[in-house]
């Protein structure tokens, strides 16, 4: 049976995308903070020392509440560049992705447009998508797949904790709504299902067109 692990799968978009898995009968694994923090490095290494195989692997984590540039103290720095950046990288390292495989990250909107509020999302995670994208040639010639979903503002709880007035916030975009969970789980679900496979080294913009870059 295909087995997936799903890091941050036990609630918002990571959830949604292992029910999603879950429905074609793939064996998923959603792993939830009590089973990795990427931000702790021995965690990361225990985890995969116990879980080091698999044909479809989800990185997925939280970010940083948001503060100001000259609010943002070192520890600060230090605790998110291991949860959104190193640790991801030493995840690569040790947990070994079957051919034919997927590998999906689950970054944000802010790698393309940083945000004032968020610079620490915006600087890791861009960084880890500069290493995920040079690391998809590696992995291209196993023909596993690479597909970077840089979510824009989805229903979860972060974006509720992010945002102060989400009704009102809804009416700024461009659908007159948040993008549901569901949905980028059914996105993952129908590239595996219907074995999508050149799609890889791509970066998705999930937000609704709500953006206004190009690429």
């Amino acid at each position: 049976m295909t087995e997936a692990i799903i890091l941050g799968g036990s609630r918002g978009i990571g959830k949604a995308i292992a029910d999603s898995l879950k429905s074609i009968e793939i064996d998923v694994f959603a792993a939830s903070k009590k089973d990795i923090d990427t931000s702790n490095l021995d965690s990361v290494k225990k985890f995969s020392e116990i879980h080091n195989q698999t044909d479809i692997l989800v990185l997925n984590t939280g970010g940083p509440a948001p503060k100001l540039f000259s609010s943002i103290t070192e520890e600060d720095w230090k605790l998110y560049h291991n949860q959104l950046f190193l640790g991801f990288c030493t995840i690569l390292q040790k947990i070994k992705i079957n051919d034919d495989g997927y590998i999906f990250l689950i970054s944000s909107s802010v790698i393309k447009e940083p945000n004032v509020k968020l610079i620490i999302s915006s600087a890791y995670r861009a960084a880890f998508s500069e290493v995920f994208k040079v690391l998809s040639k590696e992995f291209a010639q196993k023909n596993i797949s690479c597909v970077n979903i840089a979510p824009g503002p989805i229903n979860t709880d972060r974006t509720q904790e992010l945002i102060e007035n989400v009704k009102e916030f809804e009416k700024s975009l461009p659908m007159k709504r948040l993008g549901e969970p569901e949905e980028i789980g059914n996105f993952v679900k129908s590239i595996i299902e219907n074995k999508i496979k050149y799609l890889s080294g791509v970066t998705i913009n999930f937000d609704g067109a709500n953006s206004n870059y190009i690429f």
